[in-house]
């Protein structure tokens, strides 16, 4: 009889026990040879709706379907063995009702194998938050600034920068972590807000532009690389690809034209007809 080794993920519960304990690492990946190298660092993946604009070249996340969701989480589960892989609903895939939102949940957890969805929105998100968690789907809430209202919102402004525009955004987070969300991004808000949202839910959060005073953090993969040239200003940017790919694709190009591209002689060790 073989004896086969099981690799163990990181599950929701794991994640939601980091409460202010090690800061959780979080990136975007959505293929899966990057979802390869993630997986060595991360606690988890997010496969997030930002490839619509990375990928795809939208200006914005509402074009993203369930589809594209679908085929990019199915990549980052087959290049991923240890971090939690967290698959976005996109816009229009839960909005409408409860029942809607748990359709869309159940397709992506079964055509993907992911352990959670994570789904934008405070208040007015919770009821359907609490029926998917009482249903046995694991949800990440998504609160501040939330992309997939671009277009009421007007602008990828960053929320509560005045004490005075607080109280909407506290109220969601208790919103969320009361439905049963294990976890929740907080983007694009100020520190004193991110530091007050932490300290009181009991959920971890998880900042993007929001601060170090979270309980982790996210960016975009190819923000933090420097192979997106349009990458908010609160990102650091932990490396710099995109001159890097460009200069290669250059050489190549040069190599080609200049016909001193190695050929079949080079590679298989064959003699160049005379």
């Amino acid at each position: 009889m073989s004896v086969q080794s099981i690799t163990k993920r990181k599950t929701a519960p794991d994640i939601r026990a980091r409460k202010g304990g090690e800061p959780i690492v979080m990136l975007t990946s959505y293929h899966a040879h990057t979802a390869a190298l993630v997986d060595r660092y991360c606690d988890v993946i997010l496969v997030g709706d930002s490839l619509g604009n990375v990928m795809h070249g939208f200006e914005t996340t509402v074009p993203v379907t369930i589809e594209m969701m679908i085929l990019q989480g199915s990549a980052v589960m087959r290049g991923s063995q240890h971090a939690l892989v967290v698959v976005d609903m996109p816009f229009g895939s839960y909005e409408a009702s409860r029942e809607q939102a748990f359709h869309s949940a159940a397709r992506i957890l079964k055509e993907t194998y992911c352990g959670a969805v994570k789904l934008e929105g405070g208040a007015r998100m919770a009821e359907t938050i609490a029926f998917l968690s009482e249903r046995g789907i694991p949800v990440m809430g998504h609160i501040g600034l939330t992309p997939q209202s671009i277009n009421t919102l007007g602008s990828f402004r960053a929320q509560g920068r005045e004490e005075g525009a607080w109280g909407p955004i506290e109220n969601d987070a208790r919103a969320v972590a009361e439905a049963g969300a294990f976890s929740m991004v907080i983007e694009a808000v100020a520190e004193p807000l991110a530091r007050r949202i932490t300290e009181t839910v009991a959920i971890p959060t998880i900042g993007i532009g929001a601060s170090a005073t979270c309980d982790g953090q996210v960016l975009v993969l190819e923000d933090m690389l420097g192979l997106w040239p349009r990458a908010p200003k609160f990102v650091r940017r932990y490396g710099n690809l995109r001159p890097m790919i460009e200069a290669a694709i250059e050489a190549y190009a040069i190599d080609v034209r200049s016909r001193s591209f190695p050929g079949p002689e080079h590679v298989y060790g064959m003699k160049a007809n005379s």
